[in-house]
């Protein structure tokens, strides 16, 4: 018999002290499509795109999935813009 395993809820990452939620936002949807290139460019809405990530943590998200190669490094940009400083 498998053990339960409680889906919500917060964990502390494996040899540090910081502890996150499991809710997180995956960021590579932020980007954009240049024709049959997805997660290429820049969003059609910057703004929209903003106001999501700063929704995502008004709402408890407090780690995001994130890689230079979304846009590329489009997603990175974004996210510094909606929760810098």
């Amino acid at each position: 018999m498998k053990e339960s395993m409680k889906l919500g809820g917060r964990f502390t990452l494996a040899g540090t002290s910081l502890t996150v939620n499991r809710m997180g936002y995956g960021a590579m949807q932020l980007a954009g499509q240049d024709g049959d290139k997805r997660v290429w460019g820049p969003p059609r809405d910057v703004s929209g795109a903003i106001a999501v990530l700063r929704e995502a943590v008004a709402s408890g998200v407090n780690h995001i999935d994130t890689s230079d190669f979304y846009g590329p490094h489009v997603t990175n940009q974004i996210i510094r813009r909606a929760l810098h400083p």
